[in-house]
């Protein structure tokens, strides 16, 4: 009965020939028995004047079936807005173009320790301000490798004649030198208070800095230089990576006969193996990074040694970050594109590409809020690149005060 009423209204309004009184007060009795209120009179399409309220204490009885706040088309979030112009760029005037060292590191307490051939500077990345933290006394020397203690206030430091030097970064005092390596140590990595130290040699060694007699360990699982190499969040395990190609993974406790072996040996890779990191929220995830002529980045499972997904980067691999605010990492490469790729993870999809050094990247460290990537590359610049930040509706920087805004300073 109600449909045809609705349709009598629809075909019937307009047709004055069969308007009669008698026909409009029937409409009129109709409408007020079926809604409440005239039609006429709170029509919402009307040609002139307001739309009007529905009158008080009705209600529309006709019932929503079926509702959703956000349909999936429209709830789907946008990319987020990750700039293509680095936030800063440093110079970093004779900075070595060696793939196998590892000279920069950004502390727990926001300071940057960068090695420029024979010396290292700190910048604190809150007040601008640059220290020359030491210089090595036979010209010939130089740094090769500098990593910071967790907590932030020591900062070790591998060099050419073999060293590993201990530093306060407070007094700005070397408070030892430890001498056990026979060749130049160009990768460090800490472990609460221990110190692993990786030599040209191959030799990894375990420095307990608190004692005298500090070298407790030697690992020897690599035939050439080891340039890779990092601690698990956890402590459990440390992942070296070598000029052998090999990445090996050690345990930290040793084995019934004293000795160290690795868990897991993986020997896919085709060239060097620099970049080694481990996954912020999978603890028995290893990502790692092939040289020049492998060029792929392998994920791993360290506890059943399988290989997890593999992708071509069509670069040289230096060095992997996984960032800590986004299920995500980056890469820096060298040869051919001396870029920097922000991947997805685990699709292993890339997410933008971050290109501006002109010569291979050699280098990367992170912010300690995870927010800012740091990169130091043979072309003597190092380039600060926002790619983390939390906050994903950030404002679009105009096109024109984008290079405007890039405060170029030196490192010394």
């Amino acid at each position: 009965m109600q449909m045809e009423v609705a349709s009598f209204l629809l075909t019937k309004e307009n047709d004055s020939s069969e308007d009669t009184p008698t026909k409009k007060e029937q409409q009129k009795a109709w409408a007020l028995n079926l809604n409440g209120f005239d039609v006429e009179e709170a029509k919402i399409l009307r040609l002139s004047g307001k739309p009007q309220n529905a009158p008080e204490g009705y209600q529309n009885n006709l019932k929503v079936l079926y509702s959703q706040k956000t349909t999936p088309g429209s709830s789907r979030k946008n990319g987020r807005y990750i700039p293509s112009m680095p936030d800063r760029i440093l110079d970093a005037p004779e900075i070595r173009n060696d793939y196998y060292l590892n000279l920069i590191d950004w502390s727990s307490q926001n300071f940057l320790a960068v090695a420029l051939d024979n010396s290292v500077y700190l910048w604190n990345y809150s007040s601008g301000e640059i220290i020359q933290l030491l210089q090595m006394e036979q010209p010939d020397d130089y740094i090769s490798s500098v990593s910071w203690i967790k907590e932030g206030n020591y900062l070790a430091v591998g060099t050419s004649n073999a060293e590993v030097q201990l530093w306060d970064i407070q007094q700005q005092k070397r408070l030892r030198n430890m001498t056990s390596h026979s060749s130049r140590v160009g990768s460090l990595s800490w472990n609460s208070y221990i110190l692993s130290s990786g030599a040209r040699t191959g030799h990894i060694h375990h420095h307990d800095v608190r004692v005298a007699e500090h070298h407790v360990a030697t690992l020897a699982g690599h035939t050439q230089e080891v340039c890779g190499l990092k601690w698990s969040p956890d402590g459990r395990y440390l992942a070296s990576g070598g000029n052998d190609n090999l990445v090996n993974v050690w345990p930290c406790a040793q084995g019934d006969s004293g000795d160290f072996a690795p868990v897991q040996t993986f020997t896919q890779h085709q060239g060097a193996v620099k970049a080694v990191a481990w996954c912020p929220w999978q603890s028995n995830v290893l990502a790692t990074g092939g040289g020049t002529s492998d060029r792929h980045i392998r994920i791993w499972n360290v506890c059943s040694g399988t290989c997890l997904n593999a992708v071509d980067a069509h670069s040289q691999v230096c060095s992997i970050l996984w960032s800590t605010n986004y299920k995500e990492f980056i890469s820096g490469h060298g040869f051919a594109h001396n870029q920097l790729v922000v991947w997805k993870y685990p699709t292993m999809a890339k997410v933008t590409e971050l290109k501006g050094h002109t010569a291979r990247v050699l280098n990367l460290t992170m912010s300690p809020d995870g927010s800012i990537v740091a990169s130091a590359a043979a072309d003597e610049t190092l380039r600060l690149w926002r790619c983390f930040e939390m906050d994903p509706v950030r404002k679009k920087e105009k096109a024109g005060s984008a290079k405007s805004s890039i405060i170029h300073q030196g490192i010394r």
